[in-house]
């Protein structure tokens, strides 16, 4: 590590162009969940300082420049974000591995250049949208796509900048202004979002960053404000429950990822060779702590103990460690009330008879890292798939694996959870790949792959796991407002 990222940080919100101080100067803790050593001490927004960045954005919208500058400055703007966040990749990705726990390598080279493509992406899609026209005898009907106003941007902690970029791309590139709340557990790369939009030469106020929590807190200031016009939140089920309500004497519009369970379905004639490593991957990486994450595995009977067997020795092959480390493949999980969450599932696992196959203690480590949040990669047998641990997101390293015979079972276990947010599906025959991809109710499946992202698709969940969809043009008419025009020709 450097002396840089080892020092304690003091993070200020941004406000109108600049980083100030909290009203109350209130401020509170991050600790790096390697070693527990405080790396941050972080200003909690008050009331009122969610009402200045709130007032700020309102007035950046109404009487700035930014909303009605020719789009193609505006887009050049954001493009320049994406390139500064290339700029200072290695800065970024070091803070994102202190302050997640995750290998410093997967941040550089996968999540740091997503963030900054995520930007461009919505900077070069919304310059090339257009409107729609329907002529009527005597008159003609055209669409515009004006900004909504001030979006609020609430962003979760496992894969903080890139998450966040995902959703101010598109709320900037529409020409609306922005509040971020990062969550408090991981705000280090977000609240550098201000001053990279003040080097870009966007103007003051239209990139706001508040740091708190939820309930009772930012989040929840946020969420009730009448000045900010919708909400875009990345989280859990039960947080996403309380921002609907908190937006509806306001009538915000609301867009909503939530969580997950995917199944991660592997077919008797699925390739091994790759079914297994990409598997590892869908329930390791980030420790685990992803939305996504293949994190029930049902696999057909008739290949069980092959599949058991280099499974567990592909995850025994796993290197858990500091992050920093680049010979790391998995770090710890990201607090201390996190763990406690995860590790209470290996009480639940013995109570029901559950079969540990590998993993389920702390790792050995050196004396630095013992005080870390670590926990083994782990795996459980389960013949019940209405176990808990089969049904709860445990969003931790710990995955289970549920046999099954015929494609009917899969589907029907599948199926059967309160998430739909995206599956897998491991197999040669492609008539059973569309079949099965048709069935499983999901936002997303992937076949034969994870974790693949095209940004003009669609994505979002089913049930459970979510309001709306963002990507491609779903992300942009979410961030506008469509308007019809009438003109008589006679």
């Amino acid at each position: 590590m450097t002396e840089t990222i080892t020092k304690v940080r003091e993070v200020k919100l941004f406000i109108n162009g600049k980083y100030v101080e909290s009203s109350a100067n209130q401020l509170f803790e991050v600790k790096n969940p390697a070693t527990q050593e405080v790396i941050a001490h972080v200003h909690e927004a008050t009331a009122d300082d969610v009402d200045q960045a709130a007032r700020a954005a309102r007035e950046a919208f109404e009487n700035g420049p930014w909303r009605t500058m020719p789009l193609s400055e505006r887009c050049n703007k954001i493009r320049r974000m994406a390139e500064i966040i290339i700029e200072r990749k290695e800065e970024l990705a070091r803070l994102e591995a202190l302050d997640v726990g995750k290998p410093y390598t997967v941040a550089l080279e996968r999540e740091i250049p997503r963030a900054a493509h995520n930007l461009s992406f919505f900077a070069d899609f919304m310059e090339q949208q257009g409107g729609e026209v329907y002529p009527m005898e005597d008159y003609i009907n055209y669409t515009r796509y004006e900004p909504v106003g001030v979006a609020g941007l609430i962003t979760p902690w496992n894969l903080p900048l890139m998450l966040t970029t995902w959703k101010l791309g598109p709320c900037l590139a529409a020409g609306n202004t922005a509040i971020i709340k990062p969550a408090e557990v991981t705000p280090l790369t977000v609240s550098l979002l201000g001053e990279i939009a003040k080097e870009a030469g966007i103007p003051d106020g239209v990139v706001n960053v508040v740091h708190g929590f939820g309930g009772g807190s930012t989040g929840e200031y946020m969420t009730t404000h009448p000045e900010i016009d919708l909400i875009s939140f990345t989280g859990e089920t039960s947080t996403g429950k309380a921002i609907m309500k908190n937006g509806a004497d306001t009538l915000k519009k609301v867009s909503f990822e939530l969580g997950g369970k995917a199944a991660n379905i592997i077919f008797e004639d699925a390739d091994l060779n790759k079914a297994i490593p990409v598997s590892i991957q869908a329930a390791f990486m980030n420790s685990g702590q992803v939305c996504l994450a293949g994190s029930r595995i049902l696999v057909q009977r008739t290949i069980l103990d092959k599949f058991l067997e280099q499974f567990k020795a592909a995850a025994a092959a796993l290197v858990v460690g500091d992050p920093q480390n680049p010979t790391t493949n998995m770090g710890p999980v990201v607090s201390k009330e996190h763990y406690e969450k995860v590790t209470s599932y290996l009480d639940i696992a013995r109570e029901e008879n559950s079969t540990l196959i590998y993993g389920g203690k702390r790792p050995e480590l050196p004396d630095y890292l013992n005080t870390g949040y670590y926990l083994e990669p782990t795996i459980y047998l389960q013949e019940n798939p209405n176990a808990r641990i089969c049904q709860e997101e445990i969003f931790g390293p710990i995955v289970t694996i549920i046999p099954f015979d015929t494609e009917e079972e899969a589907l029907s276990i599948a199926n059967a959870t309160d998430y739909g947010l995206n599956g897998i599906v491991w197999t040669e025959n492609l008539t059973r790949a569309h079949r099965i991809s048709h069935k499983v109710r999901a936002g997303t499946i992937w076949v034969n792959c994870w974790f693949v992202r095209d940004l003009r698709a669609p994505f979002g969940g089913f049930k459970k796991s979510g309001v709306g969809r963002e990507g491609g043009h779903h992300s942009l008419e979410f961030f506008t407002e469509a308007k019809n025009i009438c003109i008589n020709l006679n």
